[in-house]
């Protein structure tokens, strides 16, 4: 037997639910600040959620197609932060210790100290079998986004 469309839907949105959960639980319980990247991947999860709330009221493909978008949007996301956190490439100089201070005055440097960001976005905090949290968002996403493209293929237009 294979799921229904309906099924797919809740299961993608259910995801990115407990990945929204599990984030802000590693913040607020596990006392893991997130950096700016970290902020940006739950955005998509937002968005996936509330497109599945409409996708689930309507028949076509087009909801689920966005839905599944949110989700590579996140996973892109997370790729890239992971590439960030293993030093593959430069990271956003505003959350990463990669900005050049050659040229910059003393009061200048002093001000971009002031205002960093608190948690940059190359250390990893926390990781599970030498994955970090961006990581696992970004394979987490991936299958959610089969789901979504599962969900759009059973859809009728």
């Amino acid at each position: 037997m294979t799921p229904t469309r309906n099924l797919l839907i809740l299961l993608a949105a259910a995801g990115s639910v407990a990945v929204l959960l599990g984030a802000l639980g590693f913040q607020y319980l596990g006392d893991l600040p997130p950096c700016k990247l970290c902020i940006y991947q739950r955005w998509p999860h937002v968005a996936a959620v509330v497109i599945a709330l409409g996708a689930l009221a309507t028949r076509g493909p087009a909801l689920p197609s966005l839905g599944a978008l949110a989700a590579l949007s996140t996973a892109g996301i997370g790729f890239y932060h992971t590439g960030v956190e293993r030093g593959w490439w430069e990271g956003p100089t505003s959350c990463t210790a990669s900005g050049s201070v050659t040229g910059i005055s003393a009061d200048d440097l002093l001000n971009q100290i002031m205002s960093a960001e608190i948690q940059r976005c190359d250390d990893v905090l926390w990781d599970l079998f030498g994955l970090s949290m961006a990581s696992w968002n970004t394979i987490a996403s991936l299958v959610f986004m089969a789901l979504w493209i599962w969900a759009a293929l059973k859809s009728k237009a």
